[in-house]
C-alpha cells in the first residue's frame, strides 16, 4: 500500500454512492476510507455503516498544476497588496471549495521590461503558504509550480536560491518575446500593450526591440542553466505556448512531462506523439475557445490529444471544464474526462498515491451533485477528513 501523506488529518468515513467514478468506469459502490487511506471499494454494496449519498456523484479530488488565482488574493486592486497570510488562506478556501485537493501554487520567477521582478511578492507569499501550512489549517494539500520567464537577467540565480528555500514539484519554462510562441503574431501584443500603457507605436517598437535582443543575448544560457536545476532536482518541467513542432523537439530533448497551453492543433499532436501531456486551459472549455485567440481546447480533446485541464484563472472551471468534456466520444466519457483534473495531472507530477478511486490511494473525494448540466460540488474529504 502507498505511505500515508505527510502533514494531513487522516479520517475514517464508508460513503455509498450510485454514481462512483471510478479511473475507468462508474459503479455503485461504497468507498471506506481508513485512517485517510481507501481500504475497499465494495461494488454494487451498501455497507449498513455507510453514509448513502444517492444518486450525488462520488469522484477523486481534483488536482490542480497551474492556477494564477493567488495573485488577486494577495493584490486585489493595482497598488493594493492584501496581508499575505489571509490571502492564502482565502484562496485555499475557494480551492477546496471547487473541489480542488492538490493544489500547485503557481508563483512567477523573473521580469519584463514592464513588469518588474516579482521577488518582495514572491517571497512574501511563499513564506506565507509555508506559514499556513505548519498551521495545520490549509483545507487542500499545497506544492509549488514555479513558472521561470526564460529571458530575464538573474532568473537562474533566483530560481536556484528559491529551490534552496521552497518545495516546488513543478517548473515552466516560459518565453514571450514578441514575435514568437503565444505571441508569434506580434499584432496581438501589441494591442495588449496599448490598453494596458497607452505607449505610442514608437515606444512598443522599442519595447520589442530591448525584449528580442535580451532573448537573444540570454535566453538559451537562462534556459538551459533552467532545466539542470529542474533534472538536479528532480522537478517536473512544462513547457509554454509551443506553437511549432520544433519547439516540441526541444521540449523532448530536455525532457519535458508537460506542454502547458500549445497554441496550434500541430503543436499539441507533437507532443502527445511524444508522450507528453498537453495542458489546456479549462477556462478556454468552459467559454468555447480560448480568450486569446488560440486553439480551442474542444478542438484538441476532439482529435484526442488532450491530456490536461487546469483552472488557470477561475478555480471552478476545473471541474465545470472536465464536464463539459465528457460527451466528447475521444475523452472516454466521464471517466476519461475527470482524469484530465485527477489522474493523469497526478501522474505527470509523480504523485503516484492520489487522482482515483482506487484500494491503496488517498482518501481525497468530492460529491458532486448535478443542476441540469451544472457540476455543483456539495462536500470534499482530503484523506478522509471534510475540507469544505
Amino acid at each position: 500500500m502507498t505511505a500515508r501523506p505527510e502533514h494531513a488529518d487522516f479520517g475514517s468515513i464508508r460513503l455509498f454512492s450510485r454514481h462512483v467514478i471510478l479511473a475507468d468506469r462508474e459503479v455503485a459502490a461504497t468507498v471506506v476510507i481508513e485512517d485517510g487511506m481507501i481500504t475497499a471499494i465494495d461494488e454494487g454494496a451498501q455497507r449498513a455503516d455507510a453514509i448513502d449519498i444517492g444518486d450525488d456523484l462520488l469522484i477523486p479530488g481534483l488536482v490542480e498544476l497551474h492556477t494564477d488565482h493567488l495573485e488577486p488574493h494577495y493584490q486585489p486592486r493595482p497598488k493594493v497588496h492584501w496581508d499575505p497570510l489571509s490571502a492564502v488562506f482565502a484562496y485555499d478556501a475557494q480551492i477546496a471549495s471547487s473541489g480542488i485537493t492538490t493544489v500547485f501554487d503557481s508563483l512567477r520567477i523573473g521580469s519584463d521590461d514592464d513588469r518588474p521582478t516579482t521577488a518582495d511578492g514572491l517571497l512574501d507569499l511563499s513564506e506565507a503558504i509555508e506559514k499556513a501550512k505548519d498551521t495545520g489549517l490549509l483545507r487542500a494539500d499545497h506544492h509549488t509550480h514555479l513558472r521561470c520567464e526564460i529571458p530575464s537577467r538573474g532568473v537562474v540565480e533566483e530560481a536556484q536560491d528559491y529551490l534552496g528555500r521552497f518545495d516546488v514539484r513543478l517548473m515552466s519554462l516560459m518565453d514571450h518575446t514578441p514575435g514568437q510562441r503565444q505571441f508569434r503574431d506580434e499584432e496581438k501584443l501589441r494591442t495588449y500593450y496599448r490598453g494596458k500603457t497607452g505607449l505610442s507605436e514608437k515606444d512598443l517598437d522599442q519595447l520589442f526591440a530591448n525584449r528580442r535582443a535580451r532573448a537573444d543575448e540570454i535566453g538559451e544560457p537562462n534556459k538551459r542553466g533552467l532545466v539542470a536545476l529542474a533534472h538536479k532536482a528532480g522537478i517536473a518541467l512544462a513547457s509554454h505556448d509551443d506553437t511549432l513542432e520544433d519547439h516540441v523537439a526541444e521540449s523532448v530533448a530536455d525532457r519535458v512531462s508537460i506542454a502547458e497551453f500549445p497554441t496550434t492543433v500541430e503543436a499539441a499532436r507533437a507532443s502527445h506523439a511524444a508522450g507528453i501531456s498537453v495542458l489546456m486551459g479549462a477556462p478556454n472549455v468552459v467559454r468555447g475557445g480560448s480568450h486569446s485567440g488560440n486553439v480551442s481546447a474542444v478542438e484538441l480533446a476532439e482529435a484526442g490529444v488532450l491530456d490536461i485541464l487546469s483552472s488557470d484563472y477561475v478555480p471552478i472551471s476545473l471541474i465545470q471544464g472536465a464536464f463539459g468534456l465528457r460527451d466528447v466520444p475521444a475523452m472516454g466519457g466521464l471517466p476519461g474526462a475527470l482524469r484530465t483534473v485527477t489522474l493523469t495531472p497526478a501522474i505527470a507530477t509523480g504523485m503516484t498515491d492520489r487522482g482515483e478511486i482506487a484500494v491503496g490511494k488517498r482518501g481525497d473525494l468530492v460529491r458532486v451533485a448535478m443542476v441540469g448540466a451544472q457540476p455543483v460540488v456539495r462536500q470534499v474529504w482530503r484523506t478522509g477528513t471534510r475540507i469544505a
